[in-house]
């Protein structure tokens, strides 16, 4: 039986997270964003990939990358499966190694998938003691695996900035459209056509999306549900969980559960309750195991 969803983390590496999908087409997400940089890749079947204005079909052998507060979502094409890696890290520390985050999307470039297949390898090596060398490694090496794409200039709006910053500032707050258009001094109609239009998401989604993401930081930490719900802004438990379901396909307690503490392990971390996981990274023939080599584009 193909597992659907399973998380890692490493104690000892607090800035940075995994996921591992097997069956994709049980994990479906609503516009979304995330505080981290993200990057995955596609090891079977074929996804819709919609990244800002870009709209994408990729499918095994595809890198995806998604930069902070980039609205996004990434689901099955007609019910296709599709499974997929995906890795999470934090900015302070990609700022603290010089990263400069990319313009670029998505790859299809067979070596930075094999690259980014080998990193997933050895952070989910249990008697691997070097997992930060490997990941610094791997993103002081990106940059050679991505085109020089200049940055389309991009018509900023200082309102509608203010307005997403206020937002941000007072996520956990009880904030009203009122509130939003007094602090950025826009009309009602002009703030829900506009911010759409430049954040992908409405004012109110966006709120509810920056409220699944400080949940999100609070159960990485361990923290009770109830207690994470009600100081997110949410209205109860029940809320969160929708919400969190519909933003990462996951329910805060799937995405909470595991060990948090203790010398990590594949058993001890939260990607796997076994071997299988490593063994389906670095044996060929174990069924539904990742591929090694991209397929081959006729």
């Amino acid at each position: 039986m193909i597992e659907v969803s399973r998380f890692w983390r490493d104690p000892a590496l607090p800035f940075v997270e995994a996921r591992r999908v097997g069956d994709g087409r049980k994990v479906c997400y609503a516009a979304h964003s995330h505080e981290s940089f993200s990057i995955g890749v596609i090891t079977g079947g074929r996804s819709t990939y919609l990244s800002g204005n870009s709209r994408h079909e990729v499918s095994a052998g595809t890198t995806v990358l998604m930069n902070p507060g980039v609205v996004h979502t990434c689901n099955p094409i007609e019910g296709e499966g599709w499974s997929y890696l995906m890795l999470f890290v934090d900015m302070p520390w990609l700022q603290a190694l010089g990263f400069v985050l990319p313009t670029q999307t998505w790859s299809t470039s067979p070596a930075l998938y094999q690259r980014l297949l080998q990193l997933f390898a050895d952070l989910f090596d249990d008697e691997n003691d070097d997992r930060e060398a490997c990941l610094a490694g791997f993103f002081n090496e990106l940059p050679g695996h991505l085109q020089a794409i200049a940055c389309e200039a991009r018509n900023e709006h200082p309102r509608l900035e203010a307005a997403a910053a206020f937002i941000r500032a007072h996520r956990v707050d009880s904030l009203s459209l009122e509130d939003i258009c007094a602090a950025s001094g826009l009309s009602r109609s002009y703030l829900i056509r506009a911010f759409g239009q430049r954040f992908g998401l409405t004012p109110h989604g966006y709120l509810l999306d920056q409220r699944v993401q400080h949940a999100r930081a609070q159960l990485r930490r361990g923290r009770a549900i109830a207690e994470v719900a009600v100081e997110a802004g949410f209205a109860d438990q029940a809320h969160l969980q929708r919400a969190f379901k519909q933003h990462l396909a996951a329910t805060p307690g799937h995405y909470r559960a595991g060990p948090v503490s203790g010398k990590p392990t594949l058993r001890g971390s939260r990607l796997a309750g076994d071997r299988a996981c490593k063994a389906s990274i670095r044996r060929p023939d174990t069924p539904h195991c990742l591929p090694t080599t991209p397929p081959s584009r006729d």
